[in-house]
């Protein structure tokens, strides 16, 4: 049967009229924000959870991979203050030394972070809001529909930053995307778990620590512990002196630009804790007393829709370590796509040992990547922006969308403040105004 349609008509009250508009309050949405009010734009950011960070807070993940190539600290400006203040925070850092190139951290401790920064900024914002709707013409977009516990409002701006992390104000603008490999299959999404007590101590002396709890798999599946017999799993991530956040568990076949199918993820993500819970202490040294607490609000999702861009970056600007004229930023992070199906798993953590660039190696990102084809005044910024599916899941991480949403919002500052098009801004005033914010351009001119 056909699904049938109706119209929905209503008047919204205008509740924002501003400069930028910024959908979504993941690292790329908190980097842009900050950016464009930096450069003295009237910004509203909303974000639909009850607090910024995506998947770093929401979904529960508890590290970030990586700030550094070893060498340079890629992820400079905000990213750069987001880092220090994490350290600077009592228990802010879990595991890591300073300089490390990944940190792992309890997320409480990172919510924290975002509130202060974005409080501090001089910008509205307004969390558990949703975007639903825009109003476009001709490729401008003229107003953003948001629904939150008062009902829906319009918001009216002159640029918009698109970091809702699916692409969905560029995609409901009209935007060309791309979702997924040929068949529509996409990486798999996780529902992240949080447990304790846990002997951490004991754990790394058995042998068995963070990064070596897979070696038993085997043994385990034999004995019917899991009803998805999965070889690989990230495993269990330190996130407290005695708490650890489960990322295992690949939920395949998801969609997280569906809510049936993020439903049914949720759903069979928590059934399956259980078998994990059985593995860790059965088979395990140092979990013997681990106790479920709790699970992510979100469920963790790698990889949505791929706006399409006036380039492409593509695994071949990945191995040349290309340079970019009209560059924003560098990044390193190995191509780490998890695998779109079950049987693909034990392949998939092989290619990404060998998908690694070297100490002090980075790739370039073009600003072509951050401007979707057909729109004037929208930026992409974040796990969506128009990229292959291969750089995709090495420019998806935290420190990458810093990097991307910095450069987003400086640019849609710039856009606003000439009431412009995205493609007539001057790049290298752009990349002047990024290096002032602390951003790492060695190729700039």
């Amino acid at each position: 049967m056909a699904q049938q349609a109706i119209e929905f008509r209503r008047e919204v009250p205008l509740r924002h009229d501003v400069d930028v508009f910024v959908a979504g309050g993941g690292p790329a949405g908190v980097a842009a924000a900050l950016a464009a009010a930096r450069q003295g734009a009237r910004v509203y950011l909303a974000e639909g959870q009850f607090c910024f960070g995506g998947m770093g807070t929401a979904a529960g993940l508890p590290l970030f991979c990586m700030f550094t190539d070893g060498v340079n600290f890629l992820a400079g400006g905000i990213g750069r203050e987001i880092y220090d203040r994490l350290f600077a925070m009592p228990g802010g850092v879990v595991r890591s030394k300073r300089g490390d190139s990944s940190i792992q951290y309890p997320p409480e401790a990172l919510k924290v972070v975002y509130d202060e920064m974005v409080s501090g900024a001089g910008l509205e914002f307004s969390l558990g809001t949703h975007l639903v709707g825009v109003q476009s013409e001709d490729g401008w977009v003229r107003h953003a529909f948001c629904w939150g516990k008062s009902g829906l409002f319009a918001v009216r701006a002159k640029a918009f930053v698109d970091a809702t992390g699916d692409g969905d104000l560029c995609a409901w603008a009209g935007a060309p995307f791309e979702k997924g490999d040929a068949e529509g299959l996409m990486q798999p999404g996780s529902l992240l778990s949080f447990w304790s007590p846990v002997d951490w101590k004991k754990a790394e002396e058995a042998g068995n620590g963070q990064w070596r709890q897979e070696h038993r798999l085997p043994e385990a599946i034999r004995d019917g512990v899991f009803s998805v017999p999965e070889p690989h799993m990230p495993g269990l991530i330190q996130s407290g002196l005695h708490a650890g956040v489960g990322s295992f568990g690949h939920l395949f076949g998801i969609d997280g630009t569906d809510e049936r199918s993020l439903t049914r993820g949720v759903i069979e993500g928590r059934r399956r804790f259980h078998e994990y819970e059985t593995y860790f202490k059965r088979y395990l040294v140092g979990y013997e007393d681990m106790e479920l607490v709790g699970s992510g609000e979100l469920v963790g999702i790698r990889e949505t829709r791929r706006i399409l861009g006036d380039y492409v970056l593509n695994a071949e600007d990945y191995f040349r370590r290309a340079v970019f004229a009209d560059e924003i930023g560098r990044y390193c992070y190995g191509m780490d796509a998890h695998p779109r199906r079950l049987e693909d798993a034990s392949r998939s953590v092989e290619d990404f040992k060998k998908l690694r660039l070297k100490k002090g190696e980075s790739y370039g990102i073009p600003y072509r990547i951050l401007t979707p084809r057909g729109l004037h005044n929208v930026l992409a910024a974040g796990r969506c922006v128009s990229t292959d599916r291969s750089v995709q899941s090495s420019l998806r991480v935290m420190p990458g969308c810093f990097i991307l949403g910095q450069a987003a919002g400086v640019a849609a500052a710039m856009t606003a403040a000439g009431d412009a098009d995205i493609r007539s801004l001057s790049v290298p005033e752009l990349q002047g105004r990024l290096a002032e914010l602390g951003a790492y351009l060695p190729n700039r001119a």
